[in-house]
């Protein structure tokens, strides 16, 4: 007899009742265990680094909600958009300039690889109930529209929702002026929006910001919004730019992890946490 062979005790039963047994038996249900990963190390802060980098750092499944508006490459256009010289809403055309330490002109194909790249890393740090808003902007390009499915091409995309953003000037005479954006809710199959959230419905009509040092900052009330939608846990902002979803996560009690890669906007961040920490903003009604 081999050692291997393992002996198996008679069973002392009719043979239907032990079909019946196995075939009816209930089947094992498999849960997602809550692992216990600390990020203690991580919270509170924004890293002045790329964002990838800090994400491939993170554990998996680890953040609950990304919030997040990346760089729209808007200088690569071939529209007169910006190229006019009016600069849209942006004092002295800010935008015209591009973002500290990003030109926001990369050639179209590379900016698909650099954004899908961006959202591997973010769909790996996100729990198995997360979700992420992932705020961009459609454009026309050469008479085709680009509305960012190249970059979203197999993400779990559950839902588009219409930022209306009302206000702003940017006179074209050739175009209608823009006053939208898109936030692609991009969901893991068991993330499920908080009690009533979703009577808030899909377009959102919330004003630009203002009085920020970003020259494309998207308002506090908008990072609140998609936060509290959402049932808990850490909050990412991979382009945290001058700090507005941390806020946001402040003023909801919730943790938060920021990257940036410019120095200058980290600091603008950073000056406006502690700003909001000394007078503590007041949630926004819904």
């Amino acid at each position: 007899m081999s050692r291997n062979t393992v002996l198996i005790e008679p069973i002392d039963a009719p043979f239907e009742t032990v079909i019946n047994a196995l075939v009816n038996a209930p089947e094992e249900k498999i849960e997602h265990q809550e692992t216990n990963r600390s990020l203690a190390e991580w919270t509170g802060k924004v890293h002045c680094m790329d964002c990838i980098a800090l994400m491939n750092m993170l554990p998996a499944e680890s953040v609950s909600v990304i919030v997040t508006s990346p760089p729209y490459n808007i200088k690569n256009s071939t529209g007169n958009g910006l190229k006019n010289g009016s600069g849209g809403k942006w004092p002295q055309a800010a935008l015209l300039q591009g973002y500290e330490d990003h030109s926001d002109d990369m050639p179209y194909p590379e900016y698909v690889v650099w954004q899908r790249k961006c959202l591997e890393a973010m769909m790996r740090v996100l729990k198995h109930d997360g979700a992420i808003f992932y705020n961009h902007k459609w454009r026309v390009q050469n008479g085709l529209i680009q509305d960012r499915a190249e970059i979203l091409e197999g993400f779990p995309v559950r839902q588009i929702i219409i930022w209306k953003r009302k206000g702003g000037i940017n006179f074209n005479p050739g175009y209608f002026l823009p006053t939208y954006e898109v936030i692609y809710l991009i969901a893991k199959p068991d993330f499920k929006l908080t009690p009533k959230a979703n009577a808030q419905g899909d377009v959102w009509e919330i004003p630009q910001a203002r009085d920020n040092e970003h020259p494309a900052p998207f308002p506090i009330e908008l990072a609140q919004r998609c936060i509290a939608a959402t049932q808990g846990g850490v909050v990412l902002d991979p382009f945290m730019g001058s700090g507005t979803t941390a806020i946001a996560a402040e003023i909801l009690n919730r943790e938060w992890i920021g990257a940036e890669i410019s120095p200058n906007y980290c600091k603008i961040a950073e000056q406006r946490i502690k700003l909001h920490e000394k007078t503590k903003l007041t949630p926004c009604r819904r």
